[in-house]
Parts: structure tokens; sequence; C-alpha cells
């Protein structure tokens, strides 16, 4: 069964003009219906539907602004295209901003006219696979936190489970997968959500720093401390503190952090008297800290201390199902501080997305779309908006490896599925992706080895 041809209602006063766009624009496969009287137009758009309506600008008795003005008033989606003998940038500007899709200028090319036609049945499209795109997002994402893939919900609930306690939390994973987001979803579900949530990332403090930071200064202890300062563990009062980045704390520092958090009181820098601390600890990591321990670069005693809930956030590329949901939220989020109209994201470009490896993570994401937001000139957002590194960045399976001239087929298979899997970091769904087999194929040509 063959598409349907597009419906075009052509309005002109003159009549020859009429006849010769009707005939060129059905010869080129669309459906027209002509017409020189604006009243008479507006009269049939009132009783049919028309994919696009063509219109001239001056005709008398209704002028083409004003008629475009009573059609988008009946059907405010409609596409509707000006064209005029008299054309001018001040009235191109006019009729965009009135709701036209274009302005053509008369004498025209028939295929720069065709052109413009197509580009607003294009651009229609966009809009389409946006609002379906936009429909599919949920109305509330807590924290900033999108959790449609089944990783994510898996940490979300553990952190839902973790805020009805007290207990320490270490949050793990790869820079920019949403920790701190994370640990705020916990503090604003737990029963603290109305005391202060302060953060603390200890890669950024300069290690003579680090313990007036933490635990507060007296006035003169030492050079530039030139008033009394709490510290953060005193700011944060009944509330949370998370400690970010914690690996990066100095030996020394982490002895006073262990003892403060057993005993819970600090002794300010200066001070001749310790100070009662009440805020609960959640701490994050980016650094196995399993590897410091075997380095000694961190206690053993504090690694044990905080590692009550160990909560593990997936890296982006394991949860592709969390990208479509995060760009709507973060573009609706970046638009306004731009003072753009984009309406979103193509169908193109979300492919793009999704297919990307994202070692940046939520954090590099966020960026390119605000780069994209900030740079792009039209409102919807397409693939080369995305300054994606490296070409598009898509993930494709490592190439197979010689296993040897004379190995069995079946053993050089197990060793390119092994490969791609570990390529994958594990993650058994995205190298069955990789590989066009299904998860069970997977499955069963591994334990086959």
């Amino acid at each position: 069964m063959s598409a349907r041809k597009r419906r075009l209602l052509v309005l002109d006063d003159d009549a020859g003009v009429v006849s010769f766009l009707c005939e060129s624009l059905e010869a080129r496969g669309y459906e027209t219906v002509g017409l020189t009287s604006p009243e008479e137009a507006l009269g049939l758009f009132r009783k049919e539907l028309f994919d696009l309506v063509i219109s001239d600008v001056e005709m008398p008795g209704m002028r083409g602004i004003e008629l475009l003005n009573l059609l988008l008033a009946e059907r405010p989606g409609q596409l509707v295209l000006l064209i005029t003998g008299f054309g001018s940038v001040e009235m191109a500007v006019a009729a965009v901003k009135a709701g036209a899709c274009d302005f053509v200028t008369k004498p025209f090319n028939i295929e720069a006219l065709v052109l413009s036609i197509e580009r607003a049945f294009r651009e229609r499209q966009l809009r389409r696979e946006i609002v379906r795109l936009r429909a599919s997002v949920p109305d509330e994402v807590p924290s900033g936190l999108v959790a449609r893939s089944p990783a994510m919900r898996n940490a979300l609930e553990l952190a839902r489970r973790a805020a009805r306690s007290d207990a320490m939390v270490l949050l793990t994973g790869e820079t920019g997968t949403g920790k701190s987001a994370l640990a705020r979803f916990i503090h604003e579900s737990s029963a603290r959500r109305a005391e202060p949530f302060l953060q603390l990332n200890c890669a950024t403090l300069p290690s003579g720093l680090a313990e007036s930071e933490l635990f507060g200064v007296r006035r003169g202890a030492f050079t530039d401390a030139r008033e009394n300062r709490p510290g953060v563990f005193v700011a944060a009062g009944g509330g949370t503190l998370f400690l970010d980045e914690v690996g990066e704390l100095s030996l020394d520092v982490q002895a006073k952090l262990l003892q403060c958090l057993e005993t819970g009181r600090v002794r300010p820098l200066g001070a001749s008297a310790e100070v009662p601390v009440r805020a609960r600890v959640l701490a994050a990591t980016n650094r196995p800290l399993e590897v410091l321990l075997r380095e000694g670069r961190f206690r053993p005693d504090l690694y044990y201390r905080l590692n009550v809930i160990r909560m593990e956030v997936p890296p982006l590329r394991e949860r592709r199902e969390d990208i479509i949901p995060l760009v709507d939220f973060h573009l609706g989020r970046l638009v306004e501080p731009h003072g753009r109209s984009v309406l979103g994201v193509s169908a193109d470009a979300i492919r793009l997305l999704v297919g990307y490896s994202w070692p940046g993570n939520v954090r590099e994401l966020v960026n390119l779309l605000e780069r994209a937001v900030a740079m792009s000139d039209h409102d919807t957002l397409l693939p080369e908006d995305f300054d994606l590194p490296g070409g598009d960045g898509r993930v494709s399976p490592p190439a197979p490896q010689d296993s040897g001239g004379d190995a069995p087929l079946d053993a050089v298979e197990r060793a390119h599925v092994r490969r791609v899997v570990d390529a994958q970091g594990g993650n058994k769904a995205a190298a069955a992706r990789i590989l066009g087999i299904s998860r069970r194929t997977l499955y069963r040509k591994l334990d086959e080895g």
C-alpha cells in the first residue's frame, strides 16, 4: 500500500500562479487544491484537512498574514507557507513571528519552493518525534536522578532503604555517574531532610587546610586564622555531611576523621576542648578503596567504618535506558538559563546519544547538552549539534584476535565473545547487542568454555 500523498491548499489572487503551482506540485507527487479567494479558502479550510497551506501575502480583501492568524486560530499546528512578490526582511520576520513555517519571495524557483515545503514537513516530523519522546518521560525525577534501567532502579531502592537509618553509606562508581545526586536523595528521603545537606569534595582540599575545613578552627590557631570557623561537621548540624572523594584525604586526617566518626566529637584546630557533632556522614569515591588499602594509602579501620552500606552507582554505558529521560530532564533545566526555545532532540540525535559510550557518564552528557543548547541556532537539536569526541564515540566491538592457526572454530568464537564482554566491562546485555546475538545465546557460549 503506497503512502498517502501530502495534501496542499494553494491560494493566490492570480489564477495563472495558482494553476502553475498546482500543476508543478502535482507533478512532484503532491495532491493540491487551488483557490483565488481568501474567504473561499478559509471556508474550505474549516471543512477539510490540509497538510500545508501555501498563501500569497498581498491579496484583495485579506492579506496573507491576516489569513495566517485565522488559520492558526482554527488549528494551531497547521503548517502555513507564505509567498509574495513584495518580499522584505521585515515582512519575513513578521510572518515567521506570526507562525508561518517559512516565507518565499516571487519570482521563485519551483525547486526552492519544494525544498521549503519538505523542510516544513521534516521539522514537523521532528516535533512529533520529540512529543512522543517527552510523553514517555516520568513526571517527577527525585534529586535529578533517573532510574528507568534495572541497574539504577536497584541503586535507588537501596538508597531508599539506607535513608531509613543513620548507618554510614559508601557510594562508589566512576566520576560523573551521579554519586552526589544519590547522596542528596538519601538525605531528602531521610528524617533529616529539614536539616542542612553539606557536600565537601576532599580532592579539592589543600593538604594544610583539610583538617580545619572538616573540624573547624579557632582564631589565632595559625597565621591566617583571623576568626573562628566551625568546620563542616558542626555546620551540618543534625543534617547530612557528604564527603566526596574521601580516598584523597591524607592518612593523618583519616585518623582524625575515624576518631570523629567513632566518638561523635571533633576538636577544632587551636581549641582546648572537643565539640559534639550530630551530622550523618555519607562518603563517596571514584577510586576503589581496596586498591588504596593494598597500597597503604587508606586506613583499614576507616574503610570498615565507612563501608557499612555499600552502593555501586553504575556507569551510564550500563544504563542506556536512562539516557533518553536524562536528556529530557536536563534539557528542560538548561533551556531557560540560556534564553533558548529548544523544543527537544531529534530522533537521529537520540540514536546517536544512546549509542555513545559516555566515558564521562552523566556529567559528560549534561555538558554536551549545555553546549548544544548554547550553540544551536534551531529549535530541535540535531546530531551535528553534539560535539562527541573521536567522531561519534560509538561503542564498537574489538577486532577478533588470532587464537592460533590450528584452534577449533568454536574456541575462536568463545575467545572473541569473552573479549567483547570484557571490553564492555562485564555488561553482558551490551556485549550481546554488539555481537548481534541474544543474551541466552551469549550465556550459552560463555558456559561452553
